[in-house]
């Protein structure tokens, strides 16, 4: 049991790694060999975490306890699984990309943007192996936070500017949605896991039920269900990696995620 708590652990733990050395490594050849090869031992330590699972053990971890009945906790499951494998590998191609582009491209701040890239990665395979809500809402305020100043790299006036409308939405829609119906699902059930067969049956009526699915829609910004979803395009100013980053590796995709792993 010790050891799958350390290979879940060490999933959210590398990336972090990642982050120091890209922040404290000035030379850039040594930098991003580091990067790739800490994205090479991610992939394969969830791979790991993968054949664990597929053996039927239980894959789970708790850091700790915030009031009692929530924490900060992780398990695997098979959608968060296939997450995880996604994230883990695209940061292998994205992280190799973002090499030729910030060279060729001649970037400034080129370490601070492997920093916060590595960070979002981190966050979002939290967000992967999150237990229950309460994590999975933690991470997924901490990969808006890390991914704000991936979004405004190029300090100009445009970048600014869409960077305060990223950070609005996707911060607005999770305080003042999310984290009503989740707070709600609390008060409710007195329960945040992520339960097979849901936590809800019997104790709601089917018109609260609607309006916390609405709640839970629409507090999840990074989804882009419209008519949240002018971030997506405000953030386009960013570097192409980044793009990249919101597309295709993190973001949106911990939002529809989300949608996905709440409603089931």
């Amino acid at each position: 049991m010790l050891e799958t708590q350390t290979y879940l652990i060490l999933s959210l733990i590398l990336p972090l790694i990642a982050a120091g050395s890209s922040a404290f490594i000035r030379i850039p050849n040594i930098r991003e060999a580091v990067s790739i090869f800490i994205a090479l031992c991610s992939f394969v330590n969830v791979l790991f975490i993968l054949n664990i699972f597929l053996s039927g053990q239980e894959v789970s971890a708790q850091l700790i306890e915030v009031i009692p009945g929530i924490n900060i906790a992780f398990s695997v499951e098979p959608l968060g699984m296939i997450f995880a494998l996604i994230i883990s590998f695209l940061w292998i191609i994205s992280i190799i990309y973002s090499i030729g582009y910030m060279r060729g491209n001649n970037e400034a701040s080129q370490s601070r943007f492997y920093a916060f890239f590595a960070i979002a990665i981190s966050s979002s395979l939290g967000i992967a192996f999150s237990s229950n809500l309460f994590t999975l809402f933690v991470f997924y305020e901490i990969l808006t936070l890390c991914t704000y100043p991936l979004v405004t790299h190029s300090r100009t006036e445009e970048a600014k500017k869409s960077g305060r409308i990223y950070l609005g939405i996707l911060m607005g829609t999770s305080v003042f949605l999310l984290l009503p119906a989740i707070i709600y699902t609390w008060n409710v059930t007195g329960s945040l896991e992520f339960t097979p067969g849901g936590i809800l049956q019997g104790k709601i009526s089917p018109v609260a039920t609607s309006i916390l699915l609405a709640l839970y829609m629409y507090g999840i910004g990074k989804a882009a269900l419209m008519p949240f979803h002018k971030w997506l395009p405000a953030a386009m100013v960013a570097p192409t990696p980044v793009s990249a980053l919101l597309h295709a590796v993190a973001v949106v995709k911990a939002g529809v995620f989300s949608v996905v792993k709440i409603i089931m």
